[in-house]
């Protein structure tokens, strides 16, 4: 089983053989992280409404110290300021918002490194920031932190993504730098990694939905 996930990953790699996005380190640690689980955990899954955790796991590398940064990227007190049939249409403005105004950049050009998690800056962001962005100004409206949560994907192509999860009692919605349409998890065609654990935001979970992990 491990063998071939990596095998899998070996063969995003030679397929996408420009510029490394930071992320594809994630994907290793993940992929392993699968290999050491149950024979039914690791096995594909039917596709829920929500987003399942698997088990805990590192959070990524760029992480660092962003909830000693901004502390609401990680807070985690419950109940919201906004009616639950306005959520979706507000994270629908927010994401088309921050899509249209920030100007997407890598971390190498705008840091001269890489795995840097912040807000965007004049120049633009990364996709990790375009998702801190969105969770701050949600938070700022009053949805509550424990419904937006921060996820590691692999995209369509099996690049290395981050995306903002948005959780509501119907399920989980993704809001994505790509594109303004906000889609349910299991539409987006995305393989989900690892997500922020929404009772404790400072923890991380394997997530291994979707995508490659949906396929027998």
């Amino acid at each position: 089983m491990k063998g071939r996930f990596e095998t899998a990953t070996a063969a995003a790699t030679r397929r996408h053989g420009r510029a490394v996005n930071p992320l594809r380190r994630v994907v290793g640690v993940v992929l392993v992280a699968l290999a050491s689980t149950t024979g039914a955990a690791a096995a594909p899954k039917p596709l829920t409404s929500h987003l399942v955790a698997v088990k805990p796991i590192a959070a990524p590398n760029g992480v660092g110290d962003l909830c000693r940064r901004y502390d609401w990227a990680c807070a985690n007190p419950a109940g919201s300021r906004i009616a639950a049939g306005n959520v979706l249409a507000l994270a629908k403005a927010v994401n088309a918002a921050v899509n249209a105004k920030v100007r997407e950049v890598s971390d190498r050009r705008q840091y001269g490194r890489e795995d840097v998690w912040a807000l965007p800056t004049a120049r633009g962001g990364d996709c990790e920031d375009f998702a801190l962005a969105k969770k701050k100004q949600l938070i700022e409206a009053g949805v509550p932190p424990t419904s937006l949560l921060i996820a590691t994907v692999l995209d369509r192509r099996r690049n290395p993504h981050a995306v903002l999860v948005l959780r509501t009692a119907t399920g989980d919605y993704v809001l994505d730098n790509l594109t303004n349409r906000i889609l349910p998890w299991q539409e987006t065609g995305y393989s989900f990694l690892r997500m922020q654990n929404p009772k404790a935001p400072r923890l991380w979970d394997a997530i291994l939905a979707g995508g490659i992990f949906a396929r027998s």
